[in-house]
C-alpha cells in the first residue's frame, strides 16, 4: 500500500500520526517508572508465576508419565530388539 502512494502523501501521513503523537499525555519516567513498580508489587500476590500453582488446580499438570519417560521406554524396547536379532 505504501509503495502505491507518493512521496507527499507519504509525509502526509507522517505528519499526520505525529500530530495524533503530539496529543498524548505524557509524564516524566521517574513517575512512570514507580506506578509500575507499585502496581506490580502490588499484583504480586495474585501472579501464578510468583506463587505457583496449586497441584489440584493445575489444568497442565502431566496425568501420566512423562514424555521423555514414554521416550526412555521406547528407546529401551528397540535396543532389546536390535541386540536380540544381532548375529
Amino acid at each position: 500500500m505504501a509503495q502505491d502512494l507518493s512521496e507527499k502523501d507519504l509525509l502526509k501521513m507522517e505528519v499526520e500520526q505525529l500530530k495524533k503523537e503530539v496529543k498524548n499525555t505524557r509524564i516524566p519516567i521517574s513517575k512512570a517508572g514507580k506506578e509500575i513498580k507499585e502496581y506490580v508489587e502490588a499484583q504480586a500476590g495474585n501472579d501464578p508465576f510468583l506463587k505457583g500453582i496449586p497441584e489440584d488446580k493445575n489444568p497442565f499438570k502431566e496425568k501420566g508419565p512423562t514424555f521423555n519417560a514414554l521416550l526412555l521406554l521406547l528407546r529401551a524396547s528397540w535396543l532389546e530388539l536390535a541386540w536380540s536379532r544381532t548375529p
